[in-house]
């Protein structure tokens, strides 16, 4: 009898898991999760559980600092989950079995400590270059991670001319994906072969619908709730077209990101249900383990249209423009601080040892 996720998969989902904690990768891969995503606060979640103590001790005692105990943590436990989702990769040729490395956020920090050094654009895209190369060298099923900002953008096209496989992140608008879609189409064809290319676009669902229920009060309560998966199904399609023609290997794919519902009487299944069907959906780990509970039969659900009126309503009263300046603002802090607290915590375990 199939499990739920079995469903999902089954419907044409690949379903990865919102963490790298060792003990919830292996239970998701049982269920037949195939990849994983990394960020500050899943690494300072394990940090404060004490299970990686002996080897802080050990990058301490070799005389690293705060900030590169940090990465070397983050690789650490990056590379633990890459071993675990290897065999997909290698069975899929590529295609999957992909764990996402993040890059500093501290780059985009929009409230930098007064002894730090603020980098102008130019420079903090030369800086993603820089760490997407290194971070990446020698790591075959590593994604790097890089933000649909500004400077983050600007890095694309060399970081895919360079090989490496690309996931942005921080997307929430239908300009930030094609500006993103286009820029590493021009560097894969600055290589030799698109044999390897693979790239994908982590679209932010439930934070577009918490921003609308914030600031766009007066849609209705059909199309409320509603916008995050118009917005994320239509740049779903956009990308089916784009890519259709291409002939490439390998498919360059949509993650359905933040994808945890927000509101309480919100079923935990809401976004998992409304993106089944195609490309890539990473979940919490609660969410995966309530969609396991469920008991529930997903079916392809990525195409469906919602009713006319409801997309009329969305398209006349959301303002993207402004949803993406907000969301961004927003984004960029709440990838900042976390990695700022991973900091603390680390400079914290120090003094302890």
């Amino acid at each position: 009898m199939s499990t739920p996720i079995q469903s999902l998969i089954a419907s044409g989902s690949k379903v990865w898991l919102d963490s790298i904690d060792p003990d919830e990768v292996a239970r998701n891969r049982v269920w037949g999760i195939t990849g994983a995503t990394s960020n500050p606060i899943i690494i300072a979640d394990l940090v404060k559980t004490g299970r990686l103590d002996e080897e802080l001790d050990r990058f301490f005692r070799e005389g690293f600092d705060d900030y590169e105990t940090a990465w070397r943590t983050t690789d650490l436990l990056v590379s633990q989950a890459q071993e675990a989702f290897l065999p997909v990769w290698e069975a899929t040729r590529g295609d999957d079995g992909y764990v996402s490395f993040e890059l500093d956020p501290l780059l985009e920090d929009p409230e930098p400590p007064d002894s730090a050094e603020r980098l102008d654009q130019e420079q903090r895209t030369q800086r993603y270059i820089e760490l997407g190369k290194h971070w990446s060298a020698g790591r075959r099923n590593r994604m790097i991670k890089v933000p649909a900002t500004p400077s983050g953008l600007a890095a694309l096209e060399e970081l895919a001319a360079a090989g490496v496989t690309v996931n942005v992140t921080l997307t929430f608008t239908p300009r930030q994906y094609v500006a993103a879609r286009d820029a590493l189409w021009r560097g894969a064809r600055r290589r030799t072969s698109l044999d390897a290319f693979k790239s994908v676009y982590s679209i932010f669902v439930s934070r577009v619908d918490v921003y609308t229920d914030k600031h766009v009060t007066d849609l209705s309560p059909r199309a409320q709730g509603q916008v995050g998966v118009a917005n994320a199904r239509r740049i779903w399609r956009m990308n089916q077209e784009f890519w259709a023609e291409k002939g490439l290997p390998l498919k360059q794919e949509i993650v359905f990101a933040s994808t945890g519902v927000k509101k309480a009487d919100d079923p935990p299944w809401k976004y998992v249900e409304a993106f089944a069907g195609s490309d890539i959906e990473t979940n919490p780990p609660a969410t995966n383990a309530k969609v396991q509970a469920s008991g529930r039969t997903f079916t392809r659900a990525v195409d469906r249209p919602l009713p006319d009126d409801v997309s009329a309503e969305i398209d006349a009263k959301v303002d993207m423009e402004q949803l993406e300046a907000v969301l961004m603002a927003e984004g960029v802090k709440k990838f900042a601080d976390p990695q700022k607290d991973l900091l603390e915590l680390i400079a914290r375990k120090r003094k302890e040892f």
